[in-house]
């Protein structure tokens, strides 16, 4: 991995792993498997890459630590494998996040792609009606913007290689995965075409709705700064990310949202 998220992490995606700095802290990765997201598959029995990825929560540098607590502000590294689901590359299964005891609110999450390529593909809700629906095709360096109460799932968009990346949350986050079950996933499944290229089948289980593909958006409402690291910019402005962990206090940027 060329990219500088910004502190000193070692992304070991041969073991799915990272090694921490000196200076850095950071737990042992948890592992997402295929037995975990079948209920969300477009095919349920689908074979694929027993490990679809590793999760670090709560990394950055020793010296920042306790003033990440203090905000409520978390980050997580995320190393997604490659390869084939079925038919599907290997993804998330989608989620909400869920009221955060902390802010009274479901959150945003803020991602940031390190090394590979990924689609953040999103819908405002998880009811039979899903909204608008957004893929988001997002490479090494681009920041995308997940909104509080948007149901969403992440795609390693290049079934040949491993795809990284980090993201801001709140501390006291969980997910809400009731709906997306029950709809048996998202409204969208991500189908690998031809030339391996990522096509859309529709979710039956939803009402019809439309799909934009586009690329990231400026963030510039955000006061995030492209190839920046978000890491870096939380040390450089620690007030920057209090949307994240106060989305209520923020409403003006999640009226009409446009990722």
């Amino acid at each position: 991995m060329d990219y500088n998220p910004g502190f000193d992490i070692t992304v070991d995606d041969r073991n799915m792993t990272f090694k921490y700095g000196r200076n850095t802290f950071g737990p042992e990765p948890e592992y997402r498997r295929l037995k975990d997201i079948r209920k969300s598959l477009m095919d349920p029995a689908a074979k694929g890459p027993d490990v679809l990825y590793s999760i670090a929560m709560d990394v950055g540098r020793s010296k920042d630590r306790d003033d990440l607590k203090r905000r409520m502000l978390l980050y997580g590294a995320v190393i997604y494998a490659k390869g084939k689901i079925g038919r599907e590359p290997v993804r998330s299964q989608g989620h909400i996040h869920a009221i955060s005891p902390s802010s009274d609110s479901s959150t945003p999450e803020v991602y940031e792609i390190w090394d590979g390529e990924a689609i953040v593909y999103m819908q405002e809700t998880a009811h039979d009606d899903p909204g608008r629906c957004f893929a988001v095709h997002a490479k090494r360096g681009d920041i995308v913007i997940v909104p509080p109460a948007w149901a969403h799932c992440t795609i390693n968009a290049d079934i040949h290689h491993t795809m990284t990346f980090g993201a801001w949350c709140i501390r006291d986050y969980s997910f809400d995965y009731k709906e997306i079950r029950a709809h048996k996933g998202l409204a969208f499944y991500p189908i690998v075409g031809h030339a391996d290229q990522i096509t859309w089948q529709r979710n039956d289980h939803y009402r019809k709705s439309g799909l934009q593909e586009q690329g990231p958006r400026s963030c510039r409402d955000f006061n995030l700064q492209k190839g920046v690291p978000v890491y870096k910019q939380y040390v450089d402005n620690r007030n920057l990310f209090d949307f994240v962990t106060e989305p209520m206090n923020h409403n003006d940027l999640w009226r009409n949202y446009q990722p």
